[in-house]
């Protein structure tokens, strides 16, 4: 299978025909409907390869959910709106969206844009920050938490920093 993509885009049928279309090209599609959603869906797993992201959407908007992306990721993000005056363009890429289209537009050229997007490489993670499910670490605050709850970590980040490239046992990490 193709790469993932997530869809967010809350018009039904807009949504439900762009994400038969990529799944008939062999994409990996997960389609929600509301700018909410999709923030608990990318927080959940940040795997994806791309996000074909709507302005307007119910519950938090683009920007809002564009916002959330660029904490945890670098994923290519492009813009399918109906909103195609210049200034909210030229916001759009300020705020590090990687492409823009406006609605209506075609399918073909949809496509396109996304294997270029795509061409361009995998997405990098900021090392920054690390999430997965319920655990988050800032490796440059030295700080992490499970479930909100804030874990000190300082110790076994700076060992595993000071033996960067080197396999510990147990029995050495807990020595030290």
């Amino acid at each position: 299978m193709k790469e993932k993509i997530l869809l967010v885009e809350d018009e039904e049928i807009t949504r439900e025909g762009i994400a038969e279309f990529l799944k008939v090209k062999g994409y990996h599609v997960v389609p929600v409907g509301d700018g909410e959603e999709a923030i608990k869906v990318f927080e959940s797993t940040t795997d994806f390869d791309l996000v074909i992201l709507d302005i307007m959407l119910p519950k938090a908007d683009g920007f809002t959910v564009l916002h959330t992306i660029r904490k945890y990721s670098q994923t290519s993000v492009l813009m399918l709106t109906a909103m195609d005056d210049e200034y909210t363009q030229i916001m759009s890429f300020d705020e590090q969206v990687d492409d823009y289209m406006s609605k209506p537009f075609s399918l073909v050229i949809l496509e396109k844009r996304i294997e270029a997007l795509l061409r361009r490489g995998k997405h990098h993670y900021n090392r920054e920050v690390w999430v997965c499910q319920d655990v988050k670490v800032d490796f440059s605050a030295y700080s992490a938490t499970y479930k909100d709850i804030k874990v000190d970590v300082k110790p076994i980040l700076n060992l595993l920093i000071e033996h960067s490239g080197q396999v510990l046992s147990r029995d050495q990490i807990l020595d030290r």
